[in-house]
């Protein structure tokens, strides 16, 4: 069964910065992209930033020169540095491996990693 367990969130003042981790386990990690989605209640579920498995990264314009996406192979784990965060970035996080077409492959959507964000 496939675990993917998110961690680093936190809360932190407007302006600062967080790494969030994303280990996984019993997939072929190295030949999916990777996606990290953030959703906070009442509002729908968005993919924020992807990687392909060729590391090529790209962001949806909300997070886009804030949010860094990458990914160690060797560690099965992606990572999500954020910068300048704004407390419109407070959401649970997840990740996921991916589809091409971007949907996520498993959707299981564990525990995620809370992000708080104080203005």
């Amino acid at each position: 069964q496939v675990q993917l367990v998110e961690s680093g969130g936190g809360l932190v003042q407007a302006g600062g910065s967080l790494e969030l981790s994303c280990a996984t386990s019993e997939f072929a990690f190295e030949i999916y992209g990777m996606g990290w989605f953030r959703q906070d209640p009442g509002k729908q579920r968005e993919l924020v930033a992807r990687i392909s498995r060729d590391d090529v990264p790209e962001y949806a314009d909300s997070v886009k020169g804030r949010f860094t996406i990458s990914r160690d192979n060797a560690k099965n784990t992606v990572y999500l540095e954020m910068n300048n965060l704004k407390h419109e970035d407070t959401a649970v996080y997840y990740c996921d491996a991916l589809l091409t077409s971007g949907s996520p492959l498993y959707g299981t959507w564990g525990r995620g990693t809370r992000v708080t964000v104080s203005s």
